[in-house]
This record gives C-alpha cells, sequence and structure tokens, in this order.
C-alpha cells in the first residue's frame, strides 16, 4: 500500500504537526479541520457554533476540492464539540446544509473537554475516490 500525503496550498494552516490528509488505495483521511480563516489565519475565531461549523465545513470543501474531491464523496464524518448539549442541534443544522438530502455520510459526534486553539468544533472526514 502506498500512502499520499497531501498540503493543500490554499487550505488552512495547520495548528499541529499533520498533513491535511492522507490517501491510501483510494481512500482519504482528512484531518480535522478548525473554524480557522484561510486568510486570516491569525485573526480570531468566529463567536458562536453556526459560524465555526460553516468555516470548518467551508475548509473541509476547500481541502477536497484541492484533492479533485467534495463533499458528496464523504463515507464518514467525526464531529467533536466542547458544548455538546448546547451546541448540537444548531451544529447539525448547519453540517447538513452541506450534503444533499439523504445523502449525509455515517456519522459520529461526541462530546470533548477541549479542542486546539479555543474552537467549538471540530470534523474530520473519511472520504473515498469515486
Amino acid at each position: 500500500m502506498t500512502l499520499r500525503h497531501h498540503m493543500i496550498g490554499a487550505g488552512p494552516r495547520p495548528v499541529a504537526p499533520f498533513s491535511h490528509a492522507v490517501e491510501a488505495d483510494g481512500w482519504v483521511f482528512v484531518t480535522g479541520q478548525m473554524p480557522t480563516d484561510p486568510a486570516a489565519p491569525d485573526a480570531p475565531l468566529a463567536p458562536g457554533i453556526e459560524a465555526q461549523t460553516r468555516r470548518v465545513m467551508d475548509n473541509l470543501a476547500i481541502v477536497l476540492d484541492g484533492l479533485g474531491l467534495t463533499l458528496a464523496d464523504t463515507v464518514m464524518a467525526r464531529v467533536y464539540l466542547t458544548e455538546f448539549v448546547r451546541d448540537y442541534a444548531a451544529m447539525n443544522a448547519v453540517y447538513a446544509g452541506y450534503f444533499a438530502p439523504g445523502k449525509l455520510p455515517a456519522r459520529t459526534c461526541v462530546g470533548v473537554t477541549a479542542l486546539a486553539v479555543g474552537a467549538l468544533v471540530e470534523i474530520d472526514l473519511v472520504v473515498k475516490r469515486p
């Protein structure tokens, strides 16, 4: 098996030592994205779960686009929330809008005590090339 490590030029600046994605046999594992703005990586995070979820989903789309993929190719998503009870419904409302009705990937969503950069949400993906 050959692994291909991808860093996407237009993608968000990594907040730790990782690749934006690693590919193996047509499977693409996209690193969890933070709600940082690739155009202003040092800017404060947008307030609120809705804005942060949009930014995270947009960042995931940027990484996928750099690989010639889209969110529609997603097989599995993992969502991490620091305020699970408070933010679950609002995050879901934004998240669902990024996928076609009836075409949602499998998903796990968990509450965590903290995320990098003080984020409220982080999402990673498993994607399969068509």
